[in-house]
């Protein structure tokens, strides 16, 4: 198929696994919510190259080296976990109905049947072994078999309100393309806006022609803020702050793994594949607690000069009253007494507690659509 956009698909072309096959005379097993949107954005072309779950080889070489059998760039497993039984079963049907709350929606060849050491995918992938990481807690409650193998996606998913941004790579190419942008930031993000936010993706649109916001939408922890509560305060921010032809809203589904700067590859070469020529990568990106320093997220583009999109590095963000801007260490001479700095634990108080924050932290009218939710985070 022809590739619309300026960055080239990762491995060069864009997957497209859609098919009116007829799903409803095969052995069928049921999935997730969470794992039929991978399974989406694999068919979709979001996690190009893959066409289905890894194989065997593949996946022990992303595992130990992050990177696919072929060197390509990837850092995170996406595979299907089953039991003994249900794996000889699937083996025997070779081609198996994946369906999700009952419905068939896709359909799984299967290629390779392989176990796998639970221990060594969480040290490697999440850089621990820590059951308190929601990463390593996931993979130690897998079953023991993987499945790997191609699919073919034969049914969408029944469009919702929180899958109204929801944007594929051929969508998002065409809109760069007619938008006329040949350099386009994408932001990653699990978090409503505030303003240090905003004002670092403005910054990357004094050079570059575009900004595509991508919030992901997916499982969470607690306490991370609930995808409607995210979408909109985006939808919110973008339609008071953004010209309309600079900037583009589109949802990502997927679940965050808290791999840190594994996944900050993750997250980049999704990006590339929708298009994107650049990744605002911050402080902490897809950290959780104290498990990764800080920058860690930033340092591993190092070992990936061959990824094919650009990340853009920003240092942590505060407001100085003696300078009447937001700044950092980089640019800013004064002491921390002048520096009011965002507190995410503080800004949840407040939203909860109906508290305006300061118009240094968050947009009034943001502020405003998270308090009429009951409640905008994760339980």
């Amino acid at each position: 198929m022809t590739n619309i956009g300026v960055a080239k698909p990762h491995g060069g072309k864009l997957v497209n696994r859609i098919s009116k096959e007829d799903p409803n005379q095969l052995f069928s097993i049921s999935v997730n919510v969470d794992l039929a949107n991978d399974i989406e954005n694999i068919t979709d072309g979001i996690f190009s190259p893959l066409e289905g779950f890894l194989m065997q080889e593949d996946f022990e070489k992303v595992v130990s080296e992050g990177r696919l059998g072929n060197g390509l760039p990837w850092t995170i497993p996406i595979v299907l976990d089953v039991d003994k039984d249900t794996a000889t079963k699937m083996k025997d049907a070779g081609d198996v109905a994946l369906n999700v709350e009952g419905k068939n929606f896709a359909i799984l060849h299967v290629e390779d049947v392989y176990n796998f050491d639970k221990d060594l995918v969480s040290n490697k992938v999440y850089g621990t072994s820590d059951l308190k990481h929601p990463g390593v807690a996931k993979t130690m409650n897998m079953k023991e078999f993987l499945i790997g193998g191609k699919i073919d996606y034969v049914k969408r998913s029944d469009e919702t309100q929180i899958r109204r941004y929801r944007k594929t790579p051929i969508e998002t190419r065409d809109f760069f393309q007619k938008a006329g942008w040949k350099t386009i930031v994408a932001f990653q993000t699990r978090n409503v806006p505030h303003v240090a936010h905003e004002m670092l993706q403005k910054a990357s649109l004094n050079t570059h022609d575009g900004l595509f916001v991508n919030p992901l939408v997916g499982k969470k922890k607690s306490g991370d803020y609930k995808d409607e509560a995210i979408v909109t305060a985006y939808e919110t921010l973008i339609s008071y702050y953004y010209p309309l032809n600079r900037c583009y809203l589109g949802t990502l589904h997927t679940e965050m793994r808290y791999a840190g700067p594994k996944e900050a590859i993750h997250h980049a070469i999704m990006r590339k594949n929708f298009g994107c020529t650049n990744i605002i990568i911050g402080r902490d990106h897809a950290g959780v607690g104290t498990y990764y320093d800080p920058f860690a997220s930033q340092k591993i583009f190092d070992s990936y000069p061959d990824i094919g999109i650009e990340p853009i590095f920003f240092p942590a963000f505060f407001y100085c009253r003696k300078c009447l801007s937001f700044a950092s260490e980089r640019n800013c001479p004064h002491g921390t007494e002048y520096q009011e700095s965002l507190s995410g634990t503080k800004l949840r108080a407040m939203i909860l507690d109906k508290q305006s924050p300061s118009e240094y932290m968050m947009r009034p009218e943001v502020f405003k659509v998270l308090t009429k939710l009951d409640n905008p985070f994760v339980d």
